[in-house]
């Protein structure tokens, strides 16, 4: 716990214009680094150009995104050693809002895109106006997100959870709601970061709210320092404080930076009839993301459906599956960056090279991963838990995530890589059927009809992320062909 050449989606044409192809200089300005393009010129070349720009810009990004997924992580991993019974509600309150979560970053999906083809088509002063538009949306977006989770108890016993692990969960996902429209202000500004190639603050912040979650977890969910011991609630307080935190000295960052003239950071923040185009690219990105997300989601309650044991597990599994995922993540964010910067300089065949080397880099990155999840399950389970019974279903949930990293990696990678090139609705359209027409009716056959449980909700994965990934590299193979 499931994010741009022609043709141009109609609905988004006014915000993903293709330019005509720039001279060299334009597009040594827009691609630094390349060397001349020639009709004969060897690819591979060019090829090692990218992956450099490529590890360059994922670096930091990786490091951000699993900064992210690494403070729910230590969130967890506590929560986990406290009480088994409050790792059950911290699991169930937490998938909604991962949910939500998901899809509010594919909505704002539109900043980082815009953005770095601005900086590609040479006109960096239009940035900033593009982060301007997106904090109001990002506000709104998140208060619609911070009312629907205070009827969390509601909703919990609409899915057939248990009365006990409803109630406890429902003052998780209250906590967690209130954190949501800074959680959103912090995802757009930190793409506007990236898509001008600027990710260490983004960085550094995440790195200092890890410090502070690690505090305040240790503080609130056992009661040090005389504070009561709060558990669940506890790590839920902790992580909607540093959103609040971390957000707002990102944008202070933005508005102060020294050359924010130059990026026009500075302006009016009401201009909503401008971000149009900006929201039709994140309502592609977003619905997508929240298909998948949901589609996860329902993996949560179907966890649910095998009781408290299955519930943790699942949580525990999704977390070690969701930090893998995190660093595909900034592999695929600095993909759409150079994908999107080489789309708005005009020059489709860099985009496409810079497409299919992110794929690349990033299987085999996670196929390290993976090696490293095959080989030591029972050492990675210890972590998480100490209740035996839990640590045995563990095992082998972790051990089958060798093969699920791999896969769900390249499919994000392609879809942003798609987005990069203005391709918005046919990536939404297979991420619904990879998720909802193979994974749900696959985990659901697998863990109960086959009776494999908890492993069988994690197959069903398995084979979303193989279908999806395909589809998505068959795609972007026949756009980079027209």
């Amino acid at each position: 716990m499931t994010q741009f050449e022609p043709p141009v989606p109609p609905e988004v044409s006014a915000a993903v214009t293709p330019l005509p192809p720039l001279d060299e200089a334009a597009v040594e300005a827009a691609c630094p680094g390349l060397p001349p393009r020639g009709p004969d010129e060897a690819l591979l070349p060019r090829v090692l150009v990218h992956a450099r720009d490529l590890v360059l810009l994922a670096a930091p990004l990786m490091l951000t995104r699993i900064g992210q997924l690494f403070m729910q992580t230590v969130d967890t991993a506590m929560v986990g050693r406290y009480s088994a019974e409050e790792l059950a509600y911290f699991g169930l309150g937490n998938t909604p809002v991962g949910t939500a979560f998901a899809t509010v970053v594919g909505l704002m999906m539109g900043t980082i895109i815009l953005v770095a083809q601005a900086v590609g088509a040479g006109r960096p002063h239009e940035a900033g106006a593009v982060w301007r538009r997106s904090l109001p949306y990002a506000l709104l977006i998140g208060g619609i997100v911070a009312i629907a989770c205070q009827f969390g108890e509601a909703f919990f016993l609409l899915t057939g959870q248990e009365a006990d692990i409803a109630h406890g969960a429902a003052a998780v996902i209250a906590i967690l709601g209130l954190g949501m429209p800074a959680a959103v202000m912090q995802i757009t500004t930190s793409f506007f970061l990236e898509g001008i190639k600027r990710p260490f603050p983004a960085m550094i912040s995440m790195i200092v709210a890890n410090l502070l979650n690690f505090a305040l977890d240790y503080t609130l969910v056992f009661g040090h320092f005389g504070l009561p011991a709060l558990g669940a609630m506890g790590s839920a307080i902790a992580t909607t404080s540093i959103r609040w935190i971390t957000a707002l000295g990102l944008i202070l960052y933005v508005w102060t930076m020294r050359d924010h003239a130059r990026y026009g950071v500075r302006g009016s923040f009401l201009e909503w009839r401008q971000g149009r185009g900006h929201r039709h690219l994140g309502y592609a990105a977003g619905l997508s993301q929240g298909a998948e997300s949901s589609a996860f989601g329902t993996m949560g309650i179907f966890a649910g459906w095998l009781g408290a044991l299955g519930l943790g597990a699942y949580a525990v599994g999704l977390n070690v599956l969701a930090l893998v995922f995190m660093a595909a993540l900034g592999l695929a964010s600095a993909t759409a960056v150079q994908v999107g910067q080489a789309h708005g300089a005009g020059n489709r065949r860099e985009a496409t090279l810079a497409g299919w080397t992110g794929l690349a880099i990033t299987a085999l990155t996670l196929a390290v991963v993976g090696v490293v999840l095959a080989l030591a399950p029972e050492i990675i389970a210890g972590l998480y838990a100490s209740d035996p019974a839990l640590i045995r279903v563990l095992v082998p949930t972790i051990a089958l995530m060798a093969w699920i990293v791999v896969a769900d990696g390249g499919q994000t990678v392609m879809a942003s890589a798609l987005r990069g090139q203005g391709d918005s609705w046919i990536p939404t359209a297979l991420h619904f059927f990879s998720y909802y027409g193979v994974m749900i009716p696959t985990a659901a056959y697998a863990a109960f009809h086959l009776g494999h449980g908890i492993l069988g909700i994690f197959e069903g994965i398995l084979a979303a992320s193989i279908v999806a990934v395909s589809v998505l590299m068959i795609r972007f193979h026949l756009l980079s062909r027209r």
